[in-house]
């Protein structure tokens, strides 16, 4: 059932959780809180491989070498599809599109774990920082609940 990833195919795995912490981020967003999301979102990719030591997708895509040779690009973000919901639309239509290359390469086990990693991704993005000055006050805000349970249903968790 296993087969090898190309380039594309582990480029598309780690942007998709990448893109969702971004669009976690960016539904509420505040110059310190986003900071220190971005951090958080940086210390989940950076740690997948240690926490899925068994998982033959996050093994291959998020392993400390392939992180070093996978170019992610930045995504482009414009204001009006923050406001619009149109870029939270977009980073679960990435996930679903990988989430569907990953049928025919996958265990059905390693992308159920694959799938709660990005949520993870997004949940840690959504309590690292309140919304408040200095990112104080509540951790979790009313839009980022909003986005986080629309990531859940789409990865049906």
């Amino acid at each position: 059932m296993m087969s090898s990833y190309t380039a594309e195919d582990i480029k598309a795995i780690v942007s998709a959780p990448m893109n969702v912490g971004m669009a976690v981020a960016l539904v509420d967003m505040g110059i310190i809180s986003t900071a220190i999301e971005a951090a958080a979102i940086t210390k989940a990719i950076a740690g997948a491989a240690q926490k899925y030591p068994n998982n033959a997708i996050i093994q291959t895509a998020f392993s400390s070498e392939s992180l070093k040779t996978t170019k992610i690009e930045k995504p482009d973000v414009k204001a009006e599809d923050i406001k619009s919901g149109a870029y939270v639309n977009a980073a679960i239509a990435e996930v679903n599109a990988v989430v569907t290359m990953l049928q025919d390469k996958a265990s059905a086990n390693d992308i159920t774990e694959y799938k709660q990693f990005i949520y993870d991704c997004g949940d840690a993005v959504a309590n690292a920082a309140g919304s408040g000055l200095f990112g104080s006050g509540a951790k979790v805000s009313e839009a980022e609940a909003q986005t986080l349970a629309r990531l859940k249903a789409a990865l049906e968790l």
